[in-house]
């Protein structure tokens, strides 16, 4: 697929802004994936074109956070390992399961989590209270949002959060740094499940990477310099936003649901 300089260095631009928000609260696919859609892109194409930009935004992230001291090695390399199974998993089961479930119940658990970040008093950078160890959150909460985020996508980044924090009671900021080593892991995965369908249009995949690479350098030092005070109301906003965009779409079994009972009433 040929695109002018014009379009090419727009996408650029949105995926520098979506590596922004990605290496702090995630959600940055809803900005790419409409723009490659609007841009030409079949869906299939956009969302394998989109993993490529991801995988880049998300990689530079982690490398911030992990030059911080930010990443438990030890403990997060193995939950990195069961969230990219779960991601390969979630991309094969893609073909044979129904999204529509998943967007409809979706933005409810992303408004309970913009709820819990906005109402806890606990949201902090520093650790609290560990509930349970990090190899029962391997093989159950990690696995679960890997096959989420190669089934279908959008918050994966907020779900590995509220978990790192409620269960591992990880700080803010070293939660960011520890969801951003999952994120790459499980998109990783994803990537090379397209790569291997040849599904990526590479030409525009690194140049939409190389502005997510810069734009997540930019958000993971903004995040370890600000810590709480920055990531908590990006978390809110964006979980708020991921769900305002599902429920945008009038085919959102959700919203469908919705309309039938206003009418109705």
């Amino acid at each position: 697929m040929e695109l002018d300089l014009i379009t090419l260095g727009l996408l650029g631009l949105v995926a520098l802004l979506a590596g922004f928000f990605d290496s702090i609260a995630g959600g940055g696919g809803l900005m790419t994936v409409p723009a490659l859609l609007l841009a030409g892109f079949d869906p299939v194409s956009a969302v394998a074109t989109n993993k490529l930009q991801g995988v880049f935004g998300t990689a530079s992230a982690t490398w911030s956070f992990a030059r911080a001291g930010k990443i438990a090695w030890r403990e997060s390399l193995p939950m990195a390992a069961t969230a990219a199974l779960g991601a390969l998993a979630g991309a094969f089961a893609v073909r044979h399961l129904a999204g529509n479930v998943l967007a409809g119940v979706i933005p409810i658990l992303l408004v309970v989590i913009a709820l819990y970040f906005g109402l806890s008093p606990k949201m902090r950078d520093e650790d609290a209270r560990r509930r349970i160890p990090p190899w029962v959150f391997g093989v159950t909460i990690a696995p679960l949002v890997g096959f989420y985020d190669g089934f279908f996508g959008p918050g994966a980044g907020s779900f590995y959060m509220v978990g790192m924090v409620t269960l591992l009671g990880l700080g803010l900021v070293r939660a960011t740094g520890n969801t951003k080593l999952l994120n790459v892991s499980s998109n990783g995965a994803s990537l090379a499940l397209f790569i291997w369908s040849g599904l990526v249009v590479w030409p525009v995949g690194l140049v939409m990477a190389a502005g997510s690479f810069a734009g997540a350098q930019i958000g993971a030092r903004l995040a370890l310099r600000h810590g709480a005070r920055l990531i908590r109301p990006l978390l809110i906003i964006v979980c708020l936003a991921v769900a305002a965009r599902l429920m945008a779409d009038p085919a959102n079994p959700l919203r469908q649901a919705l309309s039938r009972i206003l009418a109705g009433g």
